[in-house]
């Protein structure tokens, strides 16, 4: 069996802290729930099987699971927060995990420091599961004691995050690592989410792969604090070189980020080690900056107020699809809209008024 196939779920929820050698269920790797107490101690100690079982635990879509989760989570969130948060996203084939990797180990090796990457798979729409890879392509990583890997599927949501990557954040700061590494889907346009739980956001590029600059997105380098282009070595090194000139120039003609920092523009090699200093010492700066202007409070601040009204939000649509008067009517509603006999604006407008009780 082939590395990608050693970690397949299908539409299940990781539970192991090593890469596992057989195909798994959701069945086979659910363990019975802790008391509160167990989750709340065990993560704190900084246990990775009870940090990977709590994270089980908030991910979970049952209902009996929900207040458990929430209380878990409140226990361990005084002692969240003081974390450097990065986000790194690209291109396909950019070599995300790779660089994630080497960097991971530049951080607990180099620096002695801990780290834990949240890294999300695509899920399927058609059968909801995903390939949860990235333990087997993180295999190094996985195995040090000093990092903790979270491979999660997005299960549909938007941003290019898993639909609990806060909650998971917090838990992992919980349990003192100090270094959080988001790996985005890497669905290059639709980045916002991961932006607005991040302090840093890394996007990596590839060069030679056509006209640099049809690849510049406004919206994508707007949120960006450093563009690196990666495999930047052999043959490869003089086309990096000059990509990373192009972009640079084509930087100047955007509006100065609104905290003041200057997006910079790097070559790296997560092959060759090259360039990866570079880049968490670019991290660094960046926080320091933050701190020093007191930009990192108001910051975390917005991640909050953010949080809170994504909560709303996802309970909102949750209650308004459980409702029974919805449930009954909205399969003839969807059919009436399809044939024609009903809008879309209206079908909406009636389905709400059916949840709020109201005549519109």
């Amino acid at each position: 069996m082939d590395s990608v196939g050693q970690a397949i779920v299908f539409g299940g929820l990781p539970e192991l802290d090593r890469p596992q050698k057989t195909m798994v269920c959701p069945t086979m790797i659910r363990r019975p729930r802790l008391a509160r107490d167990a989750y709340v101690e065990g993560v704190l100690r900084g246990d990775r099987t009870i940090l990977s079982q709590a994270i089980t635990l908030i991910e979970s879509l049952r209902p009996e699971d929900t207040e458990l989760a929430q209380d878990v989570l409140e226990q361990c969130l005084p002692y969240a927060g003081d974390s450097i948060r990065v986000g790194i996203t690209g291109v396909p084939g950019a070599g995300k995990s790779t660089l994630i990797e080497v960097l991971g180990a530049y951080i607990t090796t180099e620096r002695g420091e801990k780290v834990a990457v949240l890294a999300v798979d695509p899920s399927s729409t058609v059968s909801h599961g995903s390939i949860l890879g990235d333990k087997t392509r993180m295999e190094t990583l996985a195995n040090d004691e000093r990092a903790f890997i979270r491979p999660s599927p997005s299960g549909g949501s938007l941003g290019g995050v898993a639909r609990r990557t806060r909650e998971t954040m917090k838990l992992c700061e919980a349990a003192g690592y100090h270094n959080v590494l988001v790996e985005t889907v890497g669905v290059g346009q639709s980045e916002t989410t991961v932006r607005d739980m991040v302090d840093f956001f890394l996007l990596l590029m590839l060069a030679g792969a056509g006209d640099e600059l049809q690849g510049i997105k406004r919206g994508i380098v707007e949120m960006t604090d450093l563009i690196a282009f990666n495999k930047a070595d052999g043959n490869n090194r003089a086309k990096a070189e000059a990509a990373r000139r192009e972009y640079e120039n084509a930087l100047h003609l955007f509006s100065p980020t609104g905290t003041g920092w200057t997006p910079r523009v790097i070559t790296c090699s997560a092959r060759a080690r090259e360039g990866i200093s570079e880049i968490w010492d670019a991290v660094l700066e960046h926080n320091a900056w933050l701190t020093s202007t007191g930009q990192l409070v108001k910051i975390r601040q917005e991640q909050v107020k953010r949080w809170m009204h994504e909560l709303i939000e996802q309970a909102l649509r949750e209650a308004f699809l459980q409702h029974a008067g919805v449930r009954e009517k909205i399969a003839a509603f969807e059919q009436d809209v399809v044939e024609g006999r009903l809008s879309p604006f209206r079908a909406a407008r009636r389905l709400i008024a059916i949840y709020t009780e109201n005549d519109l």
